[in-house]
């Protein structure tokens, strides 16, 4: 949960540094709008796709997953709601405030990750290619966040120069924090849903 919040937190620095959306809610926006529905129905048909992409592709759900596409957004919510982040007038200011973001929603990733309930579906789809193409984890979420930008550009998402600043330093970042606490992001072997569901009932 503290995984959970610190991610929250993030975007929403992310979207108050107010220079640009971030890939995924470039693609989010995008979508949206060639479907004619609303940010959050269109984010929630995208996490169910790469849910199922990722477990065809032989990562199993997990309890964090579930978390992760509904509370980070309720948590968002209290964070606007609360209204203690600026929203950024300054292109500077805006460049460390989206920096700031992407480092916190590392650190919230190492958390949630590191807790081994399952990750989000977008982290599951960056450990998927991880392990799969043998590539460093951090640069499987760079190109992720390349290929989304680009396909909610196409659809009609609005990008700006903190699209480009999030969709080639989020992965360096993610990077930077899992070496600082020595964390191998393909060495965790995740509790699955039916598992946990089993402790919960005592089964």
């Amino acid at each position: 949960m503290i995984g959970l919040i610190l991610y929250a937190f993030g975007i929403v620095l992310m979207i108050n540094a107010n220079i640009g959306y971030a890939p995924w809610e470039v693609f989010h926006v995008g979508l949206a709008n060639t479907l004619g529905l609303s940010i959050g129905v269109a984010s929630i048909i995208a996490g169910v796709v790469i849910v199922i992409i990722v477990t065809i592709l032989g990562e199993e759900l997990g309890f964090g997953t579930i978390c992760s596409m509904i509370v980070t957004g309720v948590f968002i919510d209290i964070i606007f709601f609360m209204n203690i982040i600026p929203i950024m007038n300054d292109l500077i200011l805006g460049i460390i405030m989206l920096i700031a973001g992407l480092f916190i929603i590392a650190l919230g990733s190492y958390f949630y990750i590191k807790s081994a309930f399952g990750v989000g579906p977008r982290d599951n789809l960056m450990v998927v290619l991880a392990k799969r193409i043998k590539l460093p984890v951090g640069l499987c979420r760079s190109l992720i966040e390349v290929l989304v930008t680009f396909i909610g550009w196409f659809l009609g998402g609005m990008i700006g120069i903190g699209t480009v600043i999030s969709a080639i330093a989020v992965g360096f970042c993610i990077q930077i924090v899992f070496k600082l606490f020595k964390f191998d992001v393909t060495a965790i072997k995740h509790e699955t849903l039916g598992y946990s569901l089993k402790k919960i009932l005592g089964r």
